[in-house]
């Protein structure tokens, strides 16, 4: 089932502007809703490059959860690691198949990884994860490493 936000190209507008402004609900941020956004924003970059976008998406994020109630701290809210990882695996999956419009590429990322929860537990360990560094800035992962183009 696709979720509301993807029906339509305004349905994902609609969806983007809540985000950005703290004023979706924050029980509709869940993992799909990262995914189809982090994927919406690249489409939107030089060949899906997560360059520009990871400081648009780290001060969004940080915005969002504090409009929402929520803190940004050593232990909670936004993740650098866990939102670097998820863009440069977004990415890749776009330059593989490249999406005609931003509302595919969230359709198609999501579709893709909307379930993929934990994929990262492929990638890092739990210590890596629960990590305060990690949570500050980038960690490459520690079990098995991404391909060479998107450390």
């Amino acid at each position: 089932m696709r979720p509301e936000h993807l029906a339509t190209p305004e349905a994902l507008e609609t969806f983007l502007h809540g985000f950005e402004t703290g004023t979706l609900p924050k029980s509709e941020w869940t993992h799909g809703a990262h995914v189809a956004t982090g994927a919406s924003y690249l489409f939107a970059s030089e060949n899906f490059s997560i360059a520009p976008i990871l400081p648009l998406m780290r001060q969004r994020i940080s915005a969002y959860n504090l409009a929402v109630g929520g803190a940004n701290t050593e232990t909670s809210g936004y993740h650098e690691t866990l939102t670097r990882f998820w863009l440069l695996i977004l990415s890749r999956h776009l330059r593989e198949n490249p999406p005609a419009s931003r509302l595919e590429a969230s359709r198609q990322a999501v579709a893709a990884f909307g379930e993929e929860r934990s994929l990262h537990t492929l990638y890092y360990s739990g210590d890596v994860v629960k990590d305060t560094a990690a949570r500050q800035s980038w960690r490459a992962p520690d079990l098995l490493p991404l391909p060479e183009d998107e450390a």
